[in-house]
């Protein structure tokens, strides 16, 4: 079955459940491996659930008109933008030259309750130390790395099908 042929729904569903594995892969090597996230990777994890959300709400409501598609991958896209974002930066802090990456911050949790919630996004994107660590890698790319990729495809994805032409009313 070509997944290119599929309907909106299923195409959107599929993207949800691939971002509930994401996470829930994510949260297994936190508690089975032992790989504790740092600030960053904490916020990968709420971008792919926003993502996950947007494409279950999407697939839920699979709306007839091109217009409520598209605002679905409108959406889907914003949110892999962020997603992308958080991503890249973090890619960027794990190839910085060792020693030249931030110092240490404190954790999530003591920023969250000493700080406002704006400080502590901003505190949180400039990076900490353990952001630059490299716990994990699978062919030969870190987390990080994996994440970025992911966003990408789940971006492509959503435009994909948001954007692409349906043959017949069976298919919207």
């Amino acid at each position: 079955m070509n997944p290119f042929r599929w309907s909106f729904r299923t195409q959107y569903l599929v993207g949800g459940l691939a971002c509930l594995g994401l996470v829930g892969y994510a949260i297994f090597t936190q508690l089975h491996d032992g790989l504790e996230p740092c600030p960053l990777c904490i916020f990968q994890r709420l971008a792919f659930m926003a993502v996950g959300v947007i494409f279950l709400l999407g697939g839920m409501h699979s709306p007839r008109g091109a217009m409520g598609r598209r605002a679905y991958a409108l959406l889907t896209l914003l949110a892999s933008a962020v997603g992308i974002g958080i991503a890249g930066r973090h890619v960027w802090l794990q190839h910085l030259p060792i020693g030249a990456a931030p110092s240490c911050g404190p954790p999530l949790s003591f920023m969250r309750e000493t700080m406002g919630p704006m400080e502590v996004i901003k505190k949180v994107l400039t990076g900490s130390g353990d952001c630059g660590a490299v716990d994990w890698s699978f062919l030969g790319l870190a987390m990080p790395a994996w994440s970025l990729v992911w966003f990408v495809l789940l971006a492509l994805w959503a435009l994909y099908a948001g954007f692409c032409r349906r043959r017949s009313s069976f298919l919207k």
